[in-house]
């Protein structure tokens, strides 16, 4: 698979790359459709399509969605449901990439910006693993390979650093700050081999920050450890 992607060698740091606060401007937002068979929604997947019709159908009035099906089949039933629950599909893009769970925040890649003095920007993609939030769902090895094959479907270079890191817990900024929680990211399901400073500088080496600012634990009963977007976002 990667023998089509360009691995880059080196840190985003080191090469002017940063991840951009959430409110940045942007070319599309990307989803993965869910799968009836999946964990995500027990019992109350039937309620899902209409709230996902409403959400694209928003996001498309400002910016292409992306959104990842299995195959050719998924496709055909997800543009039914959008269809079905007055979506229009005009700005909606669908990409045969398979997924085991819909959390593309957590599962997909990090799209990280490299801006040149004349303005210019360069995108690139940091392919952190994903084990579904410490290995609670088996299996999770579509979910792991998305950010490899959005790469190829973007033409996109990867960065690769081979640890365990989910986007739903880490939050930017945008002035070089990465909030995120001790209970996910020190957690032993993680990264049980790295200390707490090595995790540090993997946020600052493949994240281009410069500060980390912890929290401790997340609400009860999360089955993501702590993701700090159930407990802190920054806003510009």
């Amino acid at each position: 698979m990667t023998s089509a992607v360009k691995l880059l060698t080196g840190t985003p740091a080191a090469l002017g790359y940063k991840f951009p606060p959430e409110w940045s401007a942007h070319q599309a937002t990307w989803f993965s459709w869910p799968r009836p068979e999946a964990r995500s929604f027990p019992g109350k997947y039937q309620t899902v399509p209409e709230n996902l019709a409403r959400i694209y159908r928003e996001v498309a009035l400002h910016e292409r969605v992306e959104v990842n099906v299995n195959d050719a089949e998924d496709e055909h039933h997800a543009r039914h449901h959008l269809i079905s629950h007055g979506c229009p599909l005009d700005n909606i893009f669908f990409h045969h990439i398979p997924t085991n769970e819909c959390w593309c925040r957590d599962h997909g890649p990090g799209f990280i910006v490299q801006q040149a003095p004349d303005g210019l920007e360069t995108l690139a993609i940091v392919d952190w693993d994903f084990n579904s939030w410490g290995g609670k769902y088996l299996p999770f090895d579509d979910d792991n390979a998305v950010p490899m094959r959005m790469a190829m479907e973007l033409g996109l270079p990867v960065f690769k650093p081979s640890i365990v890191m989910e986007g739903g817990s880490v939050d930017f900024n945008g002035a070089g700050v990465v909030l995120t929680s001790e209970q996910c990211l020190l957690n032993s399901n993680r990264n049980p081999g790295l200390s707490k400073s090595q995790i540090e500088h993997y946020l600052r080496a493949f994240y281009g920050q410069t500060q980390i600012s912890w929290l401790g634990q997340g609400i009860a009963g999360d089955d993501t450890d702590g993701h700090v977007d159930d407990l802190a976002r920054f806003v510009k």
